[in-house]
């Protein structure tokens, strides 16, 4: 079973790779982890299962670099 947060950072590898772009671990906190994609810090919390609202944030946010509608 894959956890909403694994899906998330699996998603935004493989479009960030399609891209040639850079996604990689910044840092680890205790309640987030925070992602570096291509210069953009996208902070994913270190829960297993995510919210369906901070899902969205993440992936809006993240389409300052992937394209807008990169998810579908």
């Amino acid at each position: 079973m894959m956890t909403r947060r694994k899906l998330i950072i699996k998603k935004l590898r493989q479009a960030a790779k399609q891209r040639g772009l850079d996604f990689y671990l910044l840092r680890q906190g205790s309640r987030h982890e925070v992602y570096c994609l291509d210069g953009l810090r996208i902070p994913i919390p270190r829960h297993n299962e995510v919210s369906e609202r901070t899902t969205l944030d993440i992936i809006n946010e993240s389409e300052q670099k992937l394209g807008k509608g990169w998810w579908q």
